[in-house]
């Protein structure tokens, strides 16, 4: 029997009628791996008290894209243009059989030191994702048992499923992009995708959920697709597709399926309440895409969830063209870190102010949207009325931030300030499934400084192996190029 466990602090952030409420200097009572009461003046008997005092109990962010790899967002971050710079496979790094740049020891490892830096962030459910850029072909299962044991270790709630796919782009000789597609692989993916699911389908007393996990729309074949959304279905799990992402993507899907990435997912069925899509921004009439189209309108039809990752988007020079827009037109959004550092306060500020430059002015968005779409946005896009929210019977999903952190700044509305100031390092403790995974900041078992140093030198290893699947093999040096003169002397 769990005896109850009642925190409170300056700010709860609580829910009552459907919303999202504050209440200050509120009281949150935990049992087991559940919320039994939200409010002032518990009436009931408690074993413990824990005092945050200024700080903020919130839920814990449910990030629908995050980032489960190395840092290989800096790679392409100033070493442009894609094509010439490793970012897709030359035709010689095809015949010559793309091979794995990770060891299973070091994706494993990655798993677990990506996952608690989730955690770090305030992060409490995650649908992982990483790059196939330096994979052989698609994630494995063995790679996903090792996830799912670093999970279940670190006590992080997941949605798991190893990416697969049918195809990839790459470089001709002459520098023009082609596609390759070897299908049956595809099917061999998604044959395992789904046995991982029916393994681990609620592992770890459900902390271990499951998801199919398409890679990339122009990766992917009809056939794939349908196999998957059927499945998907069948399976009762959720099913993520990165689909509407950047012009290259727009323009090799119009070129090889006749049409817009939007209206060949309606066109094949895929569309459904359980479809995740990042990232939304490249539909019709948005972001250079001049050919008419009812993009939106069959996304939202389709009762999908768009992920918005403000941060790797406006990286890449892009945004939702808005995210006002698309809520008001009654899109489903949620919000995704996709890039590091995996902080979702980050995302939601960035988001708040691209947002408004969109629509040229603060009343575009308030700070309030973009909770919604961090919390409840990624827990209604699950299925989950238990995540994203405290309430009595939900799950015990919650983030402590300080607010005595240094660089806070001062507060009128708590939310407002965190859209201002807060970062993934204001976060003080973090509770997930009425379990402790980090509290004042120490993640039990993990010791960042030799976690960071060992992820530098699973790093290193691939810049090394960089010119062998990069068009013309140059050196690193001329695939990376220094934003200034090295003086080594």
């Amino acid at each position: 029997m769990h005896e109850p466990l009642l925190l409170t602090a300056r700010w709860v952030v609580g829910h009552a009628d459907g919303r999202h409420c504050l209440y200050p200097n509120g009281e949150i009572v935990v049992t087991g791996d559940r919320i039994i009461f939200v409010g002032h003046r518990y009436q009931g008997v408690v074993a413990r008290r824990i005092d945050y005092g200024n700080a903020l109990i919130g839920p814990g962010f449910v990030d629908l894209d995050a980032l489960s790899d190395l840092d290989t967002t800096v790679l392409g971050y100033d070493n442009q243009p894609a094509w010439k710079k490793g970012r897709i496979w030359p035709e010689t790094y095809m015949e010559s059989g793309p091979f794995e740049m990770y060891s299973e020891e070091e994706l494993a490892f990655q798993k677990r030191y990506a996952f608690s830096r989730l955690i770090r962030s305030g992060i409490t459910t995650a649908l992982p994702i990483a790059s196939l850029f330096y994979r052989q072909w698609g994630e494995t299962v063995a790679e996903f048992t090792a996830a799912a044991e670093a999970a279940r270790d670190l006590g992080l709630r997941v949605y798991l499923g190893p990416a697969y796919r049918s195809g990839n782009s790459f470089v001709r000789r002459d520098g023009t992009i082609d596609y390759h597609f070897d299908e049956e692989r595809g099917f061999i993916g998604l044959a395992d995708a789904i046995d991982f699911c029916r393994r681990f389908e609620g592992e770890a007393g459900g902390l271990i959920r499951t998801m199919l996990a398409p890679d990339r729309i122009e990766t992917c074949t009809p056939e794939l697709l349908k196999r998957s959304a059927a499945a998907a279905a069948e399976l009762d799990v959720p099913i993520r597709l990165h689909c509407c992402q950047s012009r290259f993507e727009y323009d090799s899907v119009l070129k090889l399926r006749g049409m817009s990435p939007a209206e060949w997912l309606d066109s094949l069925g895929f569309l459904s309440p359980r479809a995740i899509l990042p990232h939304g921004t490249h539909v019709s009439g948005c972001n250079g895409i001049d050919r008419p189209g009812r993009d939106l309108e069959i996304l939202r039809d389709g009762g999908g969830t768009i992920v918005h990752c403000p941060l790797v988007s406006a990286r890449h020079g892009t945004a939702l063209q808005s995210f006002r827009a698309y809520r008001d037109m009654g899109i489903r959004i949620g919000l995704g870190t996709d890039t590091y550092p995996p902080d979702m306060f980050l995302n939601m500020q960035v988001g708040m102010m691209l947002c408004r430059v969109e629509e040229g002015g603060t009343e575009g968005c308030r700070s309030e949207d973009f909770y919604d779409a961090a919390t409840i946005g990624g827990a209604d896009a699950l299925g989950r009325p238990d995540l994203g929210r405290l309430q009595a019977g939900a799950a015990a999903d919650l983030i402590v931030v300080d607010f005595d952190d240094p660089f806070m700044g001062q507060t009128i509305d708590p939310i407002q300030t965190l859209m201002l100031n807060a970062s993934a390092q204001s976060v003080k403790s973090v509770m997930i499934g009425g379990r402790f995974v980090m509290e004042d900041g120490v993640i039990p078992g993990v010791d960042d400084r030799a976690y960071r140093q060992r992820a530098q030198m699973q790093f290193e290893g691939v810049i090394a192996k960089y010119p062998l699947r990069t068009f013309g093999h140059p050196p690193v040096e001329e695939i990376f190029s220094p934003s200034y003169r090295i003086v080594d002397r």
